[in-house]
């Protein structure tokens, strides 16, 4: 026998995770399994034991409160260079993303609005005296910023945005309204893209200027732990500085949104783990017929292909962070990622819920909020047919836009 032989022979396996049958824990530096443990604290220590009840009744409250302490954690722009900001690694992002939507998709919507939308379109697009006055205070949580793109007539197509900017001497006026606006209500600043006579423009609004309102959006039915609002512009008028000065045309909310879109490949991830560990235990625990529903062959398909499914999702989002971090992420590909990732994640929480039964249905139970969170983040940031055509025009060279 070779001595290689003999050796593989006598060493012993480590032992099998359930959670994580096939160690894709190994795959992590101690550095960032470190920022996903500190994550998952303070999510199981300040928001899981009531997010359930926030979710019933539609409302994120003390969001001011929730903000400081996610600002104290280091996560609200965690992924952007100075300014107070924690200049962690895109894959440290995505595990905080993945921990943040394990607990609810409106919590990592906040911190993405804040950190991958508003604070990044300030950080790349704006001058050094908005970085200055906006970023520190972002950063810590003391300021809340939202981001103004989608309106109530378009919405994948932002080329078609009804809200304007003119000028007026050397002032900027803006009218129009955006739509389904995170943070909206509570923010203290708004990144808000308007046409002008040049192009698409980014406009830094403080949400105190006179014109400036945004109402809550009431009744949702997804992402109920969550503040969504409209934005309404009637005749605001700012300084010639409120403009992002960086850039012209939809390069600068697009760039935005493509960094959201990278948080929700993780996140995605987070709310199927989520979903699979609660029908994992339910099966345990639930006994039918004289033994738990674990032991069925069907149950144990279902928590299979489940665990697959999330395998690879996870497996993904690792292989995308490594090409952020290394600085060869393409946009099509976070289209891919974000596409395939929620698509499986919704799935596998529809799964779960079969193996609770009726009690899948209750809010005892993480499984139906998830769900219903899912279908919202299914659709923002690009809806699934958006990301499909990016995704075959980058296959086949053709577009099928138009």
């Amino acid at each position: 026998m070779k001595e290689g032989t003999a050796i593989s022979a006598t060493k012993s396996l480590p032992p099998l995770d359930p959670r994580d049958p096939a160690g894709l824990g190994d795959l992590f530096t101690e550095d960032e399994k470190a920022i996903a443990d500190a994550v998952r604290r303070v999510c199981a220590d300040r928001i899981d034991p009531y997010v359930g009840e926030w979710f019933e009744r539609g409302e994120l409250p003390d969001v001011r409160g929730l903000a400081k302490d996610l600002g104290s954690l280091g996560v609200l722009g965690m992924h952007l260079e100075g300014y107070g900001c924690a200049g962690m690694s895109a894959t440290e992002y995505g595990l905080a993303c993945l921990e943040l939507e394990a607990t609810d998709s409106g919590i990592r919507s906040l911190v993405s609005v804040q950190g991958s939308l508003a604070m990044f379109a300030i950080w790349k697009w704006g001058s050094e005296e908005q970085k200055q006055q906006w970023l520190p205070s972002m950063a810590a949580g003391d300021a809340i910023g939202c981001f103004g793109l989608t309106e109530p007539d378009a919405g994948s197509d932002p080329a078609s945005m009804r809200t304007r900017a003119r000028r007026d001497g050397d002032d900027w006026i803006l009218d129009g309204r955006k739509m389904w606006i995170t943070n909206g209500s509570v923010a203290d600043v708004a990144v808000v893209w308007a046409q002008t006579d040049k192009g698409v423009r980014g406009f830094v609004v403080p949400t105190d200027t006179p014109g400036f309102s945004a109402p809550e959006i009431k009744h949702k039915m997804s992402l109920r732990a969550s503040v969504t609002s409209e934005l309404v512009l009637d005749g605001v008028r700012l300084p010639a500085d409120a403009v992002l000065p960086e850039v012209t045309g939809l390069k600068g909310p697009l760039s935005c949104l493509n960094e959201a879109r990278f948080g929700i490949v993780w996140g995605s991830v987070g709310a199927a783990r989520s979903c699979l560990q609660a029908a994992m235990a339910y099966a345990e625990d639930r006994t039918q017929f004289g033994k738990p529903i674990s032991a069925f062959q069907l149950t144990q398909q279902k928590l299979v292909d489940m665990t697959l499914e999330y395998t690879k999702a996870l497996l993904l989002a690792i292989h995308l962070g490594r090409r952020k971090d290394a600085g060869v992420l393409r946009p099509e590909q976070v289209s891919m990622g974000k596409l395939n990732n929620v698509r499986e994640a919704i799935e596998i929480c529809r799964t779960a819920r079969t193996i609770l039964g009726a009690n899948g249905i209750s809010l005892e139970y993480p499984v139906i909020r998830h769900m219903n969170n899912l279908e919202s983040v299914l659709t923002y940031e690009g809806t699934v047919e958006m990301h499909t055509l990016v995704v075959g025009q980058a296959i086949t060279g053709q577009s099928a836009f138009r």
